[in-house]
């Protein structure tokens, strides 16, 4: 399982705002390209985003999927990444002051052949994707007002 953590310098909630607006998830998430469409009850478990994934004209239709939602602490996702297979995403919010929240991203693959890459080398190239999604996160989440 890859695990990273960044500062960010916004409360919590704000952090947590990016992660309820699903129009955002394009934004952030590296390897999104654009976003379809969201479900209306986004964030809350069993609704999904609809999205494309990968660089144009290669890219396919994706989606989604909340697990758990505990707003303003945590957030689990189901995330495909057809055809390789699918896998999962928690983002924990740690709120540390009145402006600050440490963001944990833990994601491992579930589902398909990317489950032979669920090995160090697999959680090495995850954790530096995500880091640039949690600096992209951050950026969103302190530029909020």
């Amino acid at each position: 399982m890859s695990i990273t953590e960044r500062i960010v310098s916004a409360p919590a909630d704000r952090v947590f705002a990016v992660l309820a607006d699903g129009w955002t998830y394009s934004d952030w998430v590296v390897g999104t390209a654009h976003v379809r469409d969201v479900d209306p009850s986004w964030p809350s478990p069993g609704s999904r985003l609809h999205h494309k994934a990968g660089p144009w004209p290669m890219s396919i239709k994706d989606r989604s999927e909340s697990l758990e939602c505990e707003p303003d602490r945590m957030l689990l996702l189901k995330v495909q990444l057809w055809p390789l297979g699918a896998g999962e995403v928690r983002l924990t919010l740690d709120p540390l002051d009145d402006q600050a929240t440490r963001v944990s991203m833990q994601e491992q693959f579930t589902d398909g052949p990317l489950i032979g890459v669920r090995n160090k080398v697999g959680d090495i190239l995850l954790h530096y994707r995500n880091t640039e999604a949690l600096a992209r996160l951050a950026d969103l989440a302190e530029r909020r007002a």
